[in-house]
């Protein structure tokens, strides 16, 4: 009897950590018009909390090849967020900017929204479910 208490127990574990392990995403992330290879882009997986106030939940970068990258977040759990993403043409991990304002770097978040003014989370957003995702950033 203890034997089969044991494998029962053996058994609902595995049936438990699976369901963990299937509750996370992935997320890959492909930009396709980089105006040039200089540099790298970085992207950052943010929720609203995170979101323009500093580096996001996670956090990858790449060189690129031929005016392009792809990167995979990995581990995702459901819910809202936005990526944004930076050509980070001088290397320097921070985006630059104009005289009066404007970025020097190219950038584009997960919404692509080009609109005047900084990204919001809100026109970026997404929704994870318990399906895989593959988002196209432009700059």
């Amino acid at each position: 009897m203890k034997t089969l208490g044991l494998i029962l127990a053996c058994v609902f574990t595995s049936f438990v950590t699976f369901g963990q392990e299937s509750e996370t995403v992935s997320i890959t992330v492909s930009i396709n018009n980089i105006s040039n290879n200089n540099g790298k882009v970085i992207v950052a997986l943010h929720t609203a909390d995170t979101f323009m106030k500093g580096p996001g939940t996670q956090n990858l970068e790449s060189t690129i090849t031929d005016g392009q990258v792809s990167f995979t977040f990995k581990n995702v759990a459901p819910g809202s967020y936005a990526i944004m993403a930076l050509h980070d043409e001088n290397e320097n991990n921070r985006m630059d900017f104009e005289d009066n304002g404007m970025p020097l770097e190219n950038y584009g978040t997960s919404g692509n929204d080009m609109s005047m003014g900084p990204p919001s989370f809100e026109l970026s957003k997404f929704e994870v479910t318990n399906e895989d995702l593959d988002l196209n950033i432009k700059f």
